[in-house]
């Protein structure tokens, strides 16, 4: 970003800042771009804080793999994919969120014009087909018009929900390079262990940060691919070949994850300096039972173990902004207690320059297969309730943005009432 850029960035928070101070009244938030101003960013005065403004981030994720929430199916026309959008968009102001997280790379696809990847099926029905507009450019204006910010959620690895490459378009990279690809439970995977997949996976990502104005770049849980029972992820050549430093093949397999934090956070700092860099894991490290320093969780899943990505270290090490684990287990959940699990992650971020975000399953409330703490519309508010107690939190993300809509037995609108009946700017 040119220093040009940055100060266009800041003054239009700036001048949001003022003239919001001035606007909102009664906690209503502007839902649209001020008369003859630069599109500001989300801001506002926090409850008894005098002008001092809010600085929470309250977002939601916007997913498009397999079309589950946006665009509602495939093959909808231009301008009624960007009606569903702008849809959504304003969803989120009316809940007084200021955060919109949008999949543009759900499978090793693109959601704007890559010249390293096929356009989305998600959206025509076909890979490869021009929809005939720019989703992401349309998302970035859209959202910054109306005070949110805009994070591109990416995948670095996954190819597809199935194993046929020929289901691929014929110019896909994976076609191109079949020794790239590993088939596991039923899905296909770029393989993490080798140097030249992961700069392939950084280059298509960091062409969406350098074209588009997003204010930052979003991961979520998945690096190497959750244990399927009885199947191998076969990467028994590369670590031959590259795993030799290493005393043995998980420890590798971390360093490869590790690497492409690493590695991506920097490129994104020298492309886009004002863009936040953060990551979704599942909400368990290690549980405490494998590890002291881990939660007091019995948790199927450890990232640390299972999926090869140390989220604590990167928190630690401050290798990337923002942590936003996904705690979606109801307070008191024998094995993941929300309860313990959030005071958990609030002391790995402690005296770190990372920011904590916390991940919230409102897909779960009201959801008959779910606990009857999730039958509660007031479970939710009372992790933002508990959440308050610690600093280190500094907003919360719901999943997703079809429930954030539908809000099925009123979770969501518990969570605005007691919560963002004022308005708030996310961290910076």
């Amino acid at each position: 970003m040119s220093g040009k850029a940055r100060h266009a960035r800041m003054s239009r928070r700036a001048f949001a800042v003022t003239a919001l101070s001035t606007l909102v009244a009664g906690g209503a938030v502007a839902g649209a771009a001020l008369a003859g101003a630069e599109p500001s960013r989300p801001n506002g005065e926090g409850k008894g804080e005098g002008k001092r403004a809010t600085r929470e981030l309250r977002g939601m994720w916007l997913a498009t793999v397999s079309n589950r929430d946006w665009p509602s199916k495939q093959g909808l026309s231009a301008t009624q994919q960007r009606a569903e959008l702008i849809t959504h968009l304003d969803t989120a102001v009316s809940r007084r969120l200021n955060a919109v997280f949008l999949q543009v790379r759900p499978t090793a696809d693109a959601l704007w014009l890559s010249p390293y990847e096929p356009w989305s099926q998600v959206l025509t029905g076909t890979q490869g087909k021009d929809p005939g507009w720019d989703p992401l450019g349309t998302a970035v204006q859209e959202a910054h018009a109306r005070g949110l910010e805009l994070h591109a959620w990416f995948n670095p690895y996954r190819i597809a929900n199935h194993t046929d490459p020929t289901k691929l378009i014929a110019s896909h990279p994976a076609r191109r390079h079949p020794d790239w690809v590993v088939p596991y439970g039923g899905k296909l995977y770029y393989n993490p262990g080798l140097p030249e997949v992961r700069r392939f996976v950084q280059d298509a990502m960091l062409d969406a940060v350098r074209k588009y104005d997003i204010d930052g770049v979003h991961w979520d849980d998945y690096f190497y691919p959750y244990p399927v029972a009885g199947q191998t992820f076969d990467d028994d050549a590369e670590y031959a070949e590259y795993g030799g430093a290493f005393p043995d093949r998980a420890s590798w397999r971390r360093d490869n994850i590790d690497r492409l934090v690493q590695e991506t956070a920097a490129r994104i700092k020298a492309v886009r300096p004002g863009a936040d860099f953060g990551i979704s894991p599942f909400g368990v490290w290690r549980n405490a039972a494998t590890d002291p320093l881990g939660s007091d969780t019995r948790a199927g899943v450890e990232t640390y173990d299972d999926l090869y990505a140390d989220t604590r270290k990167w928190v630690r090490q401050n290798w990337i902004d923002y942590i936003c684990p996904q705690i979606y287990w109801n307070i008191g959940f024998a094995a993941a207690d929300y309860a313990k699990l959030l005071p958990w992650w609030a002391g790995v971020a402690k005296g770190t320059g990372t920011k904590l975000y916390v991940g919230e399953a409102l897909y779960k409330a009201g959801d008959p297969a779910q606990p009857a703490a999730w039958q509660d519309p007031a479970e939710l508010s009372r992790h933002l309730t508990l959440a308050q107690g610690y600093p280190e939190a500094k907003g919360h993300v719901f999943f997703s943005a079809k429930e954030v809509g539908a809000d099925r037995i009123g979770a969501m609108a518990r969570v605005v009432a007691d919560h963002y009946q004022q308005p708030a700017m996310p961290p910076r």
